[in-house]
């Protein structure tokens, strides 16, 4: 059940896909491990972008770091390319190492050409610190772990405390994996743009939720102690609309608009990093011919995606807190849903 169904905050004007997902782009799945056993509260989540042949068929991808207080692997090609040529994983800062290879594996097995008759591959794994929660530094994360989100990818996916989600905070209550879509018409014909987020970023003090302060709503809770923005926030974009890897750039550069919306600052010891990519078009890694034949969207048109990808991570930032439920992780360290603190008291 979306938010707006559940709890009444309508998140901006523009209509939602059946799903409110990333999913509702044609073709994209996510899929989760979870691991939850006292301090042990981490995960992988991993996302599609399309059912076929990603390293043979790529699609077209831009990158924009907000603030680079972090540790993601595979943008410096993703950037210089402009292609997307892997599935995307998702995990804790210190496992992005072992996601990267069980992420590699997954690829050779689908693709033997690979450093034998052509180059290497470029694996993008995305990370957050939810270390307090999680016993970060037990390395819980295996490669197996990794390949079992991989294979979990479905449209129908779960949000809240799960896969990478699971020891993430955001505004200092339960954040995780958050999720949401826009219909976008063009030429008579709909397009989806999606945003997947995994949020692990800002204060409390900070939380605006449908343009009321959370701090203000819930005074008498007091639920969080003062602290400093040291967290993290990853935004992956999807669209099946033809933009080109520059317009998708221009997208990806909005995406501060919906976490400002939701009270983030980006502070100093949180990382921001953006993903947006196209199924609207198919990049062969071997070519067919000379000239590729690319489309993209009259720039008249551009607002239609700019206003979309700000709704979208708004809504996506409340959804992962409204779908994560309270979690009590390594010493007994637990963090509040914000979920539960909006239900009304017996």
């Amino acid at each position: 059940m979306g938010i707006e169904a559940a709890w009444g905050f309508a998140v901006g004007q523009m209509p939602r896909g059946p799903r409110n997902k990333i999913s509702d782009v044609p073709g994209v799945t996510v899929g989760h491990r979870t691991l939850s056993d006292g301090g042990v509260q981490t995960g992988v989540t991993a996302l599609l972008p399309h059912p076929g042949d990603i390293f043979h068929e790529k699609v077209p991808a831009a990158v924009h770091v907000i603030n680079g207080f972090g540790k993601t692997a595979g943008l410096m090609q993703l950037a210089e390319l402009g292609t997307l040529e892997t599935p995307i994983l998702f995990t804790n800062t210190l496992s992005v190492g072992t996601a990267s290879t069980a992420l590699v594996r997954y690829m050779l097995d689908r693709c033997p050409d690979i450093c034998e008759t052509t180059g290497s591959v470029n694996p993008v794994v995305c990370e957050c610190n939810d270390s307090g929660l999680d016993d970060i530094r037990g390395l819980h994360v295996t490669e197996a772990d990794a390949l079992a989100a991989l294979a979990d990818c479905r449209a129908d996916f779960a949000e809240g405390a799960v896969g990478a989600g699971r020891g993430m905070r955001c505004h200092g209550l339960k954040g995780g994996i958050g999720s949401a879509s826009r219909i976008i018409g063009l030429d008579g014909q709909d397009y989806c743009l999606g945003a997947l987020l995994l949020t692990n970023h800002a204060r409390y003090d900070d939380l605006i939720v449908a343009g009321v302060p959370v701090a203000e709503r819930l005074a008498a809770a007091k639920p969080v102690p003062p602290h400093q923005d040291r967290g993290s926030v990853i935004t992956v974009l999807a669209t099946d609309a033809p933009l080109t890897c520059r317009q998708l750039g221009r997208v990806a550069r909005r995406a501060i608009v919906g976490l400002s919306r939701t009270g983030s600052f980006c502070g100093n010891g949180s990382g921001e990093v953006v993903i947006a990519f196209s199924t609207g078009c198919r990049i062969p890694h071997y070519p067919t011919a000379d000239i590729l034949p690319l489309q993209g969207v009259h720039e008249d048109r551009m607002d239609l995606f700019f206003r979309a990808a700000a709704e979208c991570v708004e809504e996506a930032v409340l959804s992962s807190l409204l779908h994560a439920e309270t979690v009590t992780g390594k010493g007994g360290l637990t963090v509040p849903s914000l979920a539960d603190l909006l239900r009304p008291r017996a």
